[in-house]
């Protein structure tokens, strides 16, 4: 595989929590040709990182790299709150270190300012991890990190000119060239909406939950929203809310102290995701359907994917799940209006590690190596940079550190074989797997299937 020089041209596709890590790193390590391209201004609507505010704790090997890189505010304690039978299966997924046990109404009350939490936290029971874990500033760092790459060199292109449609290969013709020349099949170059043509020496796809959309992954993400709300404190609110843990209930929700800026207090409700089925239409004498009476094919139908949309409010059942939470935590606040309500993205993998490695296309093209044309690049290699699966802000920005050494050739074998291509896993992947996540009904849900949307802000 060619090494990368750092006078090479590199194209990132996707201007989210992944993309402006990997273009900040790449800069910093004096790579002096770096482009991203993204179909909305940085970060985009759909992306989980753009929000006020994300978890963060120790416990991977990226989180740890990341803890050591990222200023994180908000570094205090976290509170986690549990039922009674996931506690211990919980512990065993995180590292925990000088933990505290909080199994009374009081004691919950008590990590908190006086009039905080005034719920009766009825039946919860957790622990309170008082370093190693809180919240960090999400879009702020992923527009910090935009900014600070394009002080270092690093040009963003957005909106039609930066939204990528396709990727072009070597043996596709271009205008202007003659019909069935001869050509090795390599990535050739880009084509955003508008039809600009972007060529580089590498292109890394970085693009999350729309990844699908150019290259066919062999149903190795799995592209899942979740729900979130705000909700406009006041300033005093805001003041008395300052400086909180984070309060986590793996079956319920979680919240993190107001935004200093706008003084509005995020909410989450938990559950495993909502999916946006596509699926492929079978004959009705296919074998599947014999196969699986159990439902997977149910109709005629397998499902092939999940596609990502923009929705700036939440399924009415997700605004009854967060005031649920409300009214154990801070009933003062279960009435209170949303100010603001969205659907975020991520894409899962189905063993919920990343997918970093180089493409390999369809007909078995090996997509890792390059080829120099006169007066410029004629092919060009492809990594892929996807599959957060719910740890994408969490890995930023060791995700770029992680890029850097794929591209210079020093990536250790461990991280090579945790993040390879591996669509064998994928094989007859079961779409509704909740992947080890709790709360609501248990399921993942099928926005399909949604009976109603808040109107947040509309006549």
């Amino acid at each position: 595989m060619d090494m990368v020089d750092k006078n090479d041209s590199v194209l990132i596709i996707g201007g989210g929590t992944w993309g402006c890590s990997i273009a900040l790193e790449l800069a910093r390590n004096g790579y002096s040709s770096v482009m991203v391209l993204d179909g909305e201004d940085v970060p985009s609507s759909i992306v989980a990182g753009n929000d006020l505010n994300k978890i963060m704790e120790e416990g991977i090997a990226l989180n740890l790299k990341m803890i050591q890189t990222l200023h994180m505010r908000g570094i205090a304690s976290m509170i986690y709150a549990l039922q009674h039978g996931l506690m211990i299966r919980y512990i065993n997924l995180i590292i925990i270190t000088n933990i505290k046990k909080v199994v009374t109404a009081d004691q919950f009350r008590n990590t908190m300012p006086l009039g905080v939490l005034t719920g009766d936290f009825k039946g919860w029971r957790g622990f309170a991890k008082p370093s190693g874990a809180g919240w960090v500033y999400a879009r702020g760092a992923i527009i910090a990190a935009k900014q600070e790459a394009e002080r270092l060199g690093v040009r963003f292109i957005t909106g039609q000119h930066g939204l990528v449609t396709r990727l072009l290969y070597s043996d596709e013709t271009e205008h202007g060239e003659r019909e069935g020349m001869l050509k090795r099949r390599t990535l050739r170059g880009v084509i955003s909406a508008d039809g600009t043509i972007y060529r580089a020496h590498t292109t890394v796809l970085a693009n999350g939950a729309n990844a699908d959309s150019l290259i066919d992954l062999k149903h190795q993400l799995r592209p899942t929203a979740w729900t979130l709300a705000h909700i406009q404190m006041t300033p005093s609110e805001a003041e008395l809310y300052k400086d909180l843990p984070v309060l986590f209930n793996i079956e319920k929700g979680f919240f993190m102290e107001p935004s200093a800026e706008t003084h509005e207090l995020k909410i989450c409700d938990e559950h495993p995701g909502y999916i946006n089925p596509v699926y492929q239409e079978l004959p009705p004498d296919n074998s599947l359907i014999r196969e699986h009476a159990d439902g997977k094919y149910k109709d005629g139908k397998n499902i092939v994917g999940s596609k990502p949309f923009t929705r700036r409010q939440i399924p009415l059942e997700s605004e009854d799940r967060v005031r649920a939470f409300l009214k154990e935590t801070m009933p003062h606040l279960e009435t209170r209006p949303f100010s603001f309500a969205r659907i975020c993205w991520d894409a899962d993998t189905v063993d919920r590690m990343p997918l970093i490695d180089w493409y390999t296309s369809d007909d078995g093209e090996d997509l890792s190596s390059r080829r120099e044309a006169e007066g410029g690049v004629e092919g060009g290699r492809l990594l892929l940079a996807v599959g957060g699966s719910g740890h994408c802000f969490k890995t930023m920005p060791a995700i770029g550190q992680v890029i850097l050494e794929f591209l210079e050739g020093r990536v250790d074998g461990k991280t090579r074989r945790a993040f390879r291509w591996r669509p064998g896993i994928a094989e007859g992947r079961n779409w509704w797997d909740v992947q080890g996540r709790w709360g609501a009904q248990g399921e993942v849900m099928d926005f399909n299937k949604v009976k109603g949307w808040t109107t947040i802000g509309e006549t």
